[in-house]
């Protein structure tokens, strides 16, 4: 018969093991919801990226002259494809391309005739639904990697996550500072 002192040894060293198993898994799986979310922003980044030369090439129809702001849109599209995937890289790239955008918006006002064309309204609804779509996967991917940092540097997870690789990641923020102004109301 063995003396109790090892049979709570055995349970002590059972229970440590079952809760490090069971930390690493919580971790992996935080850290593939990371993931999906971050790959959830990059699928709706190619459709703005793919929706842009189709808005550049209905302007160009109507504002042919103004080639300095649609050689800046494409411009700051192709930086917006190459830059590296990480969420601040692409976030600076991205707050380029929506500057940019804006730009060429801009200018569509000048043309009452471009306005009313029908191709560029249904451009510019796709690319505005686009929009609203990539700001709430980036605050559902924010909120994951919250998430996930917390729970990389809370004490005792941080023991496991440490030896195992995880690592924080980063926020993927408005990078462009006229996205975070207030609209001005007047009336």
């Amino acid at each position: 018969m063995q003396p109790i002192w090892v049979w709570v040894l055995i349970g002590i060293v059972v229970v440590l093991v079952l809760w490090v198993v069971a930390t690493y898994n919580g971790l992996v799986q935080l850290r593939e919801k990371v993931r999906n979310a971050w790959s959830q922003i990059d699928v709706l980044l190619k459709r703005r990226h793919d929706l842009i030369p189709n808005l550049v090439e209905t302007v160009k129809g109507y504002a042919s002259h103004e080639k300095g702001t649609l050689e800046a849109v494409i411009a700051a599209r192709n930086a917006a494809v190459a830059a590296p995937s990480e969420p601040g890289a692409k976030g600076a790239a991205e707050g380029q391309l929506t500057a940019a955008v804006r730009q060429l918006f801009a200018v569509a006002e000048a043309y009452p005739n471009l306005k009313a064309d029908q191709n560029f309204l249904k451009l510019q609804a796709e690319l505005a639904d686009t929009e609203n779509r990539i700001s709430s996967q980036r605050s559902s991917y924010n909120n994951v990697v919250e998430q996930y940092n917390v729970k990389i540097m809370s004490i005792p997870t941080n023991l496991i996550a440490g030896p195992f690789g995880f690592t924080p990641q980063q926020f993927f923020e408005i990078q462009d500072p006229g996205q975070r102004e207030v609209p001005q109301v007047k009336f």
